[in-house]
């Protein structure tokens, strides 16, 4: 029997603050060799009184990278969440689905932008 594996995100990262790319890669260690063991996961945001999108980017958009998006809903369940929580997850797949589908595109488009800017302002 499959019993769901319960990760506590502010017992994990020892914080009530949900707020860098550290603790969401914590989060991220800890839920991929779960899925890929075949388990399923319930991440619960209780007792979280900050999140931003830097935190769920690495915890939870990163999953897209290695999983597909059916194995995702199929294996990955979130609760605690309030409903402006909720939909800055939804921001952050939509984003990483985007992005996983074609990241040498996006990588590259990054890597100009930042080119770009790195060159001064003509006067």
């Amino acid at each position: 029997m499959n019993n769901p594996v319960t990760i506590k995100i502010a017992d994990l990262i020892g914080s009530s603050l949900c707020i860098s790319a550290e603790d969401g890669q914590k989060v991220f260690e800890k839920i991929k060799p779960l899925i890929q063991e075949g388990r399923t996961v319930v991440v619960s945001f209780e007792r979280v009184t900050m999140l931003i999108s830097l935190f769920l980017n690495a915890a939870i958009g990163q999953l897209y990278g290695t999983f597909s998006e059916e194995e995702i809903r199929a294996r990955v369940n979130v609760n605690g969440l309030a409903d402006d929580d909720l939909e800055m997850l939804k921001r952050v797949v939509d984003n990483a689905k985007r992005y996983y589908a074609n990241p040498k595109d996006y990588d590259a488009a990054w890597s100009q932008d930042k080119d770009n800017s790195d060159e001064p302002d003509e006067k």
